[in-house]
């Protein structure tokens, strides 16, 4: 037998499924009502499935259609196979929609913790099967990780320039001073370099884009910076802030969660605007899921800035 006449005698899923309709509704009417066709399209499903198998499926009986021993037999598998094709129906419409599947991303620290946590919660609500890994690095090593398809996507703050990355401006806020509530300056309007001149300062790191903007800033009105501490990490930074350690100047949209009754932030002049991008590799497009996260992103983000009276990029 040749593959043309193999492929002529494979049984067909509008046959298992007309059959399967038969056994529950009792005859090819109810069948074809059920599947939404004509009364002879069931009868001919029916015998071609017959003429597949080799025997008999239905007897007649009082004008209903009874299914004979072989028939019985042969539903109960049926049935399975039918249930394991509508769970792949199910499955690609969910994946289509975005609804399931495994998501990397991978940030700051600080990011993570922050709105990208809000972010992710309020996407899985909306999406509950699917997967997340959420992981924090060093910007540099964040940028590699996406860029060798490592991971999916992911979050830093711009501008970064890697020829293997695509980065799209994605949410933004601006430096603050966080000080303690007990500190004199904690009732002031807003902050310059000048203001700063005898005061301890708690600074993240050299080397970040925005240590090097404040320093510039502090450069242009001749201010000479007094760093107490540096650290990496913001919450750090806020709770020196707050115990009165010196004065720091943070991002809002990260510091903000640290801000009580015991911490004010204080508005920075000059204004020095942080930036951060979603990145994704430029090797391959983003898969569904991705794109859908970023969509998701885009719209609570903005939500999230515009409830925070942060400005927008």
């Amino acid at each position: 037998m040749n593959d043309m006449q193999q492929n002529q005698q494979k049984i067909t899923l509008n046959s298992l499924e007309a059959f399967d309709a038969v056994i529950k509704t009792g005859s090819a009417t109810g069948a074809a009502k059920l599947l939404g066709l004509t009364q002879p399209g069931i009868s001919r499903l029916i015998a071609q499935l017959e003429s597949k198998v080799g025997f008999s499926l239905f007897y007649r009986e009082k004008a209903r259609l009874f299914p004979t021993d072989e028939a019985v037999a042969l539903h109960k598998q049926v049935e399975t196979s039918l249930a394991s094709v509508y769970r792949v129906e199910q499955l690609a419409k969910n994946i289509h929609q975005s609804h399931v599947g495994h998501l990397n991303i991978v940030a700051p620290s600080s990011f993570v913790a922050g709105p990208l946590a809000e972010a992710v919660a309020s996407f899985l609500k909306d999406h509950p099967n699917v997967k997340i890994n959420l992981d924090s690095h060093s910007p540099a090593r964040a940028c590699e990780l996406v860029a060798n398809k490592a991971f999916d996507c992911g979050f830093i703050q711009l501008p970064e320039n890697h020829d293997n990355l695509l980065c799209e401006p994605i949410i933004s806020s601006n430096l603050v001073c966080a000080v303690s509530s007990s500190h004199p300056f904690a009732n002031a309007r807003e902050l310059q370099p000048e203001d700063l001149r005898d005061e301890s300062l708690v600074l993240l790191g050299q080397g970040r884009h925005s240590r090097r903007r404040i320093e510039h800033a502090f450069l242009q009105s001749n201010v000479r910076l007094k760093v107490r501490v540096e650290t990496h990490t913001v919450p750090t930074a806020c709770t020196l802030a707050k115990h009165g350690v010196g004065i720091s100047i943070v991002n809002k949209l990260i510091a903000q969660q640290f801000q009580n009754d015991d911490l004010k932030l204080i508005p920075f002049k000059p204004e020095i605007e942080i930036v951060y991008g979603f990145i994704t590799s430029t090797s391959a497009p983003m898969n569904r899921l991705t794109q859908t996260f970023y969509d998701h992103c885009k719209v609570h983000f903005s939500q999230f800035m515009d409830s925070c009276g942060l400005s927008k990029k």
